[in-house]
This record gives C-alpha cells, sequence and structure tokens, in this order.
C-alpha cells in the first residue's frame, strides 16, 4: 500500500507543478485520467517511457519466430509495458509483483495473450462460430472466453480478427468470419461487447484487439504474409466494414498487419494508422504490431531496425510486439532528429490510459484472484455452452435420402483419421486449451448412444499419407498419430468394420494445423489416401455418413456427389465430439449455414457471392458460352453457395411483399415475407435479406447482404418475418469514395442461402 500511495503523491505534485495550458483534458472524456497520466509522465524518463512501448513474448507459449530473454531484468529496469503468451495467476502475480515493487516508477504490466475461440474451454474455430449466424451465441462466446482467461490472470486477447478472405488457401481463413463485410461486421460487434462488457475495468472483462489491420485476408495466392494490393473502391466497400464496426462498438486497442498497402507495410503506413484509423474513425486506443512487424520491414526492403522502427512510429504504432526495435534505437533517432518526443510521449500516453481504463494503476493485482482461477475455468456450465455452440455451428452439407439423424439401434461402424483424435478437436489457436480434456468423435458417440448402438473402430487411413507433410501438420501438441501400416491394410480394417455395421461414419478432413497461420495451401481437396478410404467405405453398399473436419471451405466435388450425407463440423472444441454425437443422432438440429463460398476446384478461387458482372456475363444456368466469361472445363456456379446449410426439416419460402414499391428520401421501407417449417422435425432457419442496386455511377455487386434473422419454427408452423430498409443499407463508397446512396430501381432477395432467393423491386428517389 505504500508504494501506491508514494506513487500517487509523486503524481500529484507533478500535476501541481505543471503550467495551467498543460492541464487541459486531451479530449478523452476522463479529466481524471488525463490528470493522472500527465502527473505520471511527468516524472517518467526517456527510457522508461520507451519501455512501455516494448510488448516481448514471455516464452511461456511460443507462436513466432523469437522470443525475448531477460524478461524479469527489463521488467525491473523499466523496458517492459506489458507481457504475452504467459498464463495462470501464479506466474502472472510473480512478474506484476516485480513490475509494482522492483522497478522504480513501479507501472503495472498489461498481459496479453491470443484468446481467438475461448480459452480453456475452446469453442468452435471463429470461421465455425460465424456459421452460427447467432449473435447472441457469438457474443456469449467471447463473454465465457474473457471470464476464463481474466480469472487466469490475463486481461488483453488479440482478437477478434476481423480479416475479409475469398481465398481458402489462406490457412487463416479459419481465424476469421468469412468472404462477407456485413456478416463480418456483425460479429466484430459482437466479439468486442462479449470480451470488453460494460465496464472495462471490471476484473472479468478484458481489452479487445481487432486485428490484422488492414486487408491481411487479401495476400496474395492465398500465400500467408504475401503481399495485398487492391484499389481503394474496393478497400472501402469490401474489406474496411468489420475494422470500422470494431472501432465503433468501442473496441480498446488495434493490431496491424504484416502485408503492404499501397506498397507500405501496415505497421509503416501513416495513411493506415493515422489518417484513416484516427483521424477519420475516431480511434483513440493503442495501436500494437503483430508478431515482430517491425522487424520484419527490414526484408520488405525499409531499412535498418532504426528506420523501420522510426517509421513505424512516424505512422503511429504505439506498441511493438517482439521486435524491441522501439527500445533499443528509438532514442538515437530521437538524437538525430527522425522522431519527436511529442511522438514518443503520444504513444506511451496510449499505453498508459489502456492500462488505467482496465483498472490496473488502481489494483495492479485485479486479474490475480486465485479463488476465480480456481472455479471459474473449465467449468461444467462452460463446457455445455460449448457443446451448445459447436452443435449450432455445424454445417449440413448433404442429406440424401434422408440418411441423417441415425436411429439408436444397430451397429455403426466409425473409421476415419479423425475418429479418435482428441488433441485435434479444439482446432488451431487453440493456445490455453487442455486437449487432453477434449471429446473426440468415439468417445462422444459412445457417451451419446450409451449401450444402444455397438460401435466399431477402425482408423483406416492416415492424415495425410506423405510423412514430410505429416511432420508439418502435427505440431503445437496436436498429433495426427501417423500410423506405418500399408495404407491397404488400414483400409481393408475399416471396410472390415463397414461390412458388419449398418452405417459407416467416416470422420475425415484436415487436422487442426493444416489450416490456421502459416497454413496455406495451394490444394484444398481432401488428401488422397482419404478419399482412397472413402471409396472403398462406399463400395460396400453402405449408408456412408462423412463426419468434415475443416478450417477452410474445401473443393470436395466427388465427395458431395457419391457421399449420402456430408456434416461439415469445422474444429468444434472442448465438446466437439458430444456435439457431433448429439446432431448425428438428431438431438440437435443442424442450422448452421455457410459464411464462405465453397469452390468446385481451386482453380475458381477466388470465389465470393458478391461479385460484380462483367460486360460479357453468363447466362443464368449455363456452363458455356463462347466469348462469355466462363471457363472451359468446369461451371461458374460454386460447389456451395454462401449461406447455404441444410436441416433435418425444410422450410418454405413465400413470396415477399413490400410496404411500399415507390419511395423518396428517408422513407422506411418493410420487407415481409412467410416463412414455414414444412417439414418434421422442429428447427431454426437463417432468413437472410439480400440487395442489389441495380444502376450506380460505380459498377455495383449482383447481391449484397444487408440483414439477416436466425428463427426458430416447430414443425408445421408458419411465421412472417420482417425486415425495415432505410437509405443506409443502399449506402457505398463511390469513385470519390463518398459513402452515400444514389437514387433508382433496386432488387430486394429474401431466401434460405446466396442462390436460392426471392424478389421483390422498389423504385427509390432522393
Amino acid at each position: 500500500m505504500r508504494r501506491h500511495i508514494t506513487l500517487l503523491l509523486m503524481i500529484l505534485l507533478a500535476v501541481a507543478c505543471q503550467p495551467e495550458n498543460n492541464k487541459k483534458s486531451r479530449g478523452s472524456g476522463d479529466p481524471e485520467m488525463d490528470r493522472f497520466i500527465s502527473g505520471l509522465m511527468k516524472q517518467m524518463t526517456l527510457e522508461e517511457k520507451l519501455g512501455q512501448l516494448n510488448l516481448p513474448a514471455s516464452g511461456d507459449i511460443m507462436t513466432g519466430q523469437t522470443k525475448s530473454t531477460g524478461i524479469a531484468a527489463k521488467i525491473r529496469e523499466g523496458k517492459v509495458g506489458g507481457l504475452f503468451n504467459i498464463r495462470t495467476v501464479e506466474k502472472i502475480r510473480e512478474v506484476q509483483r516485480i513490475a509494482v515493487e522492483e522497478s522504480r516508477m513501479k507501472i503495472p504490466l498489461i498481459i496479453a495473450m491470443d484468446v481467438i475461440h475461448g480459452y480453456r474451454t475452446a469453442f468452435p474455430i471463429p470461421l465455425g462460430v460465424s456459421t452460427t449466424w447467432d449473435m447472441e451465441l457469438v457474443e456469449k462466446s467471447a463473454r465465457m472466453a474473457a471470464q476464463e482467461a481474466t480469472a487466469d490472470g490475463i486481461c488483453w486477447t488479440f482478437s477478434p480478427m476481423v480479416d475479409i478472405s475469398r481465398d481458402p488457401r489462406w490457412g487463416r481463413v479459419s481465424e476469421g468470419s468469412g468472404e462477407d463485410p456485413y456478416l463480418g461486421s456483425r460479429i466484430a460487434e459482437a466479439m468486442v461487447r462479449g470480451y470488453q462488457g460494460d465496464d472495462l475495468s471490471a476484473n472479468n472483462t478484458m481489452l479487445a484487439c481487432v486485428k490484422h489491420f488492414a486487408l491481411y485476408g487479401a495476400s496474395e495466392a492465398g500465400r500467408d504474409y504475401n503481399t495485398t494490393d487492391m484499389s481503394r473502391i474496393r478497400m472501402f466497400n469490401e474489406f474496411m466494414p468489420p475494422y470500422q464496426a470494431a472501432i465503433d462498438a468501442g473496441v480498446g486497442s488495434v493490431m496491424t498487419s504484416f502485408n503492404e498497402i499501397d506498397g507500405i507495410p501496415a505497421s509503416a503506413n501513416k495513411w493506415l494508422m493515422s489518417d484513416l484509423l484516427r483521424d477519420q474513425w475516431g480511434f483513440e486506443g493503442p495501436v500494437v504490431t503483430d508478431y515482430t512487424a517491425i522487424m520484419e520491414m527490414t526484408d520488405h526492403g525499409l531499412g535498418d531496425l532504426q528506420q523501420v522502427s522510426a517509421l513505424a512510429l512516424q505512422a503511429g504504432v504505439d506498441m511493438d510486439m517482439v521486435s524491441e526495435g522501439f527500445l533499443n534505437t528509438l532514442k538515437q533517432s530521437l538524437d538525430e532528429g527522425k522522431v519527436t518526443m511529442a511522438q514518443v510521449d503520444q504513444a506511451c500516453r496510449r499505453i498508459l490510459e489502456a492500462k488505467y481504463r482496465l483498472g490496473l494503476f488502481e489494483d495492479p493485482y485485479r486479474y490475480c484472484d486465485e479463488e476465480r482461477s480456481k472455479t471459474e475455468i473449465f467449468t461444467d456450465a462452460n463446457r455445455q455452452f460449448a457443446r451448445e455452440i459447436a452443435a449450432a455451428s455445424f454445417v449440413l452439407m448433404k442429406n440424401e435420402g434422408g440418411v441423417l439423424p441415425l436411429k439408436k439401434g444397430g451397429t455403426l461402424a466409425l473409421v476415419g483419421p479423425m475418429a479418435d483424435n482428441t488433441e485435434n478437436m479444439p482446432g488451431t489457436w487453440s493456445v490455453a486449451a487442455d486437449f487432453s480434456q477434449s471429446t473426440s468423435v468415439r468417445k462422444g458417440l459412445e457417451a451419446v448412444a450409451g449401450s444402444e448402438v455397438k460401435i466399431l473402430y477402425a482408423k483406416g487411413s492416415n492424415v495425410v499419407q506423405d510423412t514430410l507433410l505429416d511432420s508439418r501438420i502435427s505440431i503445437f501438441g496436436k498429433p495426427t498419430y501417423f500410423d506405418k501400416r500399408d495404407p491397404a491394410v488400414m483400409i481393408r480394417e475399416a471396410v472390415a468394420a463397414a461390412m458388419k455395421a449398418d452405417v459407416v461414419v467416416a470422420a475425415m478432413g484436415e487436422s487442426a494445423e493444416m489450416s490456421g497461420e502459416c497454413s496455406s495451401r495451394s490444394d484444398i481437396t481432401l488428401p488422397a489416401c482419404q478419399r482412397d478410404l472413402l471409396k472403398a467405405l462406399l463400395a460396400t453398399g453402405k449408408p456412408v455418413v462423412m463426419v468434415l473436419f475443416t478450417g477452410r471451405p474445401l473443393a470436395i466435388p466427388w465427395e458431395a456427389a457419391h457421399v449420402p450425407a456430408i456434416l461439415n463440423v469445422w474444429f468444434p472444441g472442448t465438446e466437439g465430439g458430444h456435439a457431433i454425437a448429439d446432431v448425428l443422432f438428431g438431438a440437435v438440429n443442424p442450422s448452421g449455414k455457410l459464411s464462405a463460398t465453397w469452390p468446385q476446384n481451386v482453380g475458381q478461387v477466388p470465389l465470393f457471392y458478391n461479385h460484380k458482372n462483367t460486360g460479357r456475363p453468363l447466362a443464368p444456368g449455363s456452363w458455356f458460352q463462347k466469348f462469355r466469361s466462363n471457363y472451359l472445363d468446369v461451371p461458374n456456379e460454386p460447389l456451395f453457395p454462401f449461406g447455404y446449410g441444410l436441416s433435418y426439416s425444410t422450410f418454405t419460402y413465400g413470396d415477399p411483399k413490400l410496404s411500399a414499391e415507390q419511395l423518396s428520401g428517408n422513407a422506411t421501407l418493410t420487407l415481409s415475407v412467410d416463412l414455414t417449417n414444412s417439414g418434421p422435425a422442429d428447427g431454426a432457419e437463417v432468413v437472410q435479406l439480400y440487395i442489389r442496386d441495380l444502376v450506380g455511377s460505380v459498377t455495383r455487386p449482383v447481391k449484397e447482404l444487408k440483414g439477416f434473422q436466425k428463427v426458430f419454427l416447430k414443425a408445421g408452423e408458419t411465421r412472417t418475418i420482417t425486415f425495415t430498409v432505410t437509405p443506409e443499407e443502399l449506402k457505398f463508397y463511390n469513385s470519390g469514395l463518398v459513402y452515400d446512396w444514389e437514387p433508382g430501381d433496386f432488387d430486394l432477395m429474401v431466401g434460405g442461402n446466396s442462390d436460392a432467393v426471392k424478389t421483390a423491386r422498389v423504385n427509390w428517389t432522393k
């Protein structure tokens, strides 16, 4: 207590001695915080200010190329502003103790981690969470992740990732919310609300960080960290909305991306970090780089570490993750006039303000409650929610002949390389999850089916047969358990099990680390050894259900044509096995809808629903017309469209009705449609609203998502669903980058996916 009183007296004395004009609020809306931070900074040396800009990795969990050394000594010297990749209350309390008891200024650390889709209790990968189309579930998943992470001492998460991606070769599509800016924006808002809550200083909320700013999902060739280049009009209409939505929702921090924008890497891009983010969007929080992003700008060709560090500070970056370029070079750059003290002070202030808002100055140990760590992490309630959200994320891709749901009786053959792999269930970026506590498909089926179903298990194949490739995907504690037996022997064993069964469940697809960071794939088909197994199983004549694990859209036209039933389960998290069994046996009716288009082959990539017409569009329903925009060898249509997903029931849409067909100015239009559950089971349907601007000053997409509602209906029930449309839904960025709407005709489309819609037209004048 004495050290805090001493620090407070020092700050009050410093504030009292300042000139009157320096006491003015910076416009943060919190004069008390401004006075506190100003007084604190008055007492800090240049080295201590630069220390606040330094974010090293603790070495507790490694995710990047390098790690910092001598952490404790640097903390004592005031050279560390925060730490990431450290967990448990015991470890965090100790480093915090060093900071507030053994450093001169006694400034607490901010403790961060990649809490991406749950903490110890893992939820589905973010791409899977997005396919729930349920913002209440999305927000609750972030809220529960924050509850667990803060109970373990962590107060800053590097999430949500909101990068729009239309290229499934890119491994990090698994971390985002798919291809659509509208859906991505709604998810970004929900995640920020979930993490940060209503009171950021509460000990169970945490600072969110929207990433990766910006355009990281548009990496050329789908290769991670690669170059990005696009026009401003495309940037603002198609890729920027989710970042801005997170800012408008009050996200506390922003992370830079690795890629370049307009030829300048994001971490040195002043237009991006200052002109757009701060001046236009009004963001006032700290900007942190991604892992070693400043140091990596030397390979981009912008100069040595001193040069690129100066460029990053000038651009508006506040915190340097791991590179230590700010810590070790900015003093020299100051001496040489390459940066200013005002720039250093501004960056330092933003870091200190974040700590203030988190309540760390009031109580540095706010997030180090051992009782919370014992009672609020990996609880039964959290696991039950993980089971619920996993089941809601599954997308039923095919169900020919009503193979699903399965009956609880008889004999079931469970085969495939993902059938009994506990560690891979949480998927990529599950750094804090206890893999051993996850539930495999086998365990889930056994638990749910009980003694009513006899389950025969055989692995059948490896994930991949190439041992070198297997070594690249069997990392981070997620082995594939490569089987060295002859593949033919493994297939025969699986076929023998299938012959004794009434139905075959084949758990196949990717392993957890086949997607995620630095997991780009040029071939996004099912690995050949798994397809060989699948062909052998189908040859038995037994009904086959493929339970498909993936962190990206895959190209599976053969499987879609030949396998009777396909249930896509992404990577479902801690309770994935139970959730899969719930859906397979019909306790839960699947309701997931794709948030990204699935191509027929990789040659169609990039492929997305809200594309524009060319001057020579292909006629609807056609495969090929000479001198039209098409392929010789494959139709233009996707394998599975955006918004697609089946149910154990069927939903019938009536014709959409408009409240008016002619409107002007800021009028409000109501679209209504009758939705009927015309099938045998209760279930949920995602009703999707799309709009097309038929004539514009610039070319406009063939359709754009502008609303959705997830509706639960009992079998036989009909409900009228209504959407409200105003000119706000008609706005876009024109060639002058002015965000406005233009009068004319608009098609309003409603349906169960982007390719199955009914249309009504309205004319709207200004």
